[in-house]
């Protein structure tokens, strides 16, 4: 008896940074092991194996806030994620997520930047695109994962801007 497969599920998040161009917002995106920088919710990201920058590296992210901001380790949210493409002429990546403890079982993402282009001269900017394909985790629904992306993506295209900002004036 076949075992019944559900569709992946898939999903874009767009961030707007008005007035940081593409090429001041990437190399907060390249350092790929930088994340807990940008994200308030992860307590840590660092490098297990690999090159920075080139495929195969693998990152280990995890965060007591996802949580509940319990201390105990065993209630620790974690994944570890391997680069599997950075191209940074296109301003983008592509990882996908390996061991973890959130329930992912296929997870892979792709995030670029782009300029915005509304044929306003005047009007700089740039886009952050997260886009995503995963399967269904147990207990969410696609709308939710969706959302956590989008929440993410948010907050890290503010504390992008705001440190542009701040490097500039």
């Amino acid at each position: 008896m076949a075992e019944e497969t559900q569709p992946k599920w898939e999903g874009k998040a767009i961030a707007e940074l008005k007035g940081p161009t593409p090429h001041q917002v990437w190399p907060f995106l390249e350092d790929f092991c930088n994340l807990h920088k940008l994200l308030p919710s992860l307590d840590k990201c660092h490098r297990v194996e690999g090159a920075p920058g080139q495929p195969g590296l693998v990152r280990y992210c995890a965060s007591a806030s996802l949580s509940g901001g319990d201390s105990d380790p065993s209630k620790v949210k974690w994944a570890n994620e391997r680069l599997l493409m950075m191209d940074p002429s296109d301003k983008c990546f592509t990882y996908e997520v390996l061991d973890n403890n959130m329930g992912l079982k296929s997870y892979v993402s792709t995030i670029r930047v782009v300029p915005m282009n509304d044929g306003d001269a005047k009007m700089a900017g740039c886009m952050i695109e997260w886009s995503f394909v995963a399967d269904p985790i147990e207990g969410w629904g696609p709308q939710d994962l969706s959302s956590y992306i989008d929440f993410c993506l948010q907050s890290m295209a503010k504390k992008i801007e705001s440190a542009i900002q701040e490097a500039s004036g």
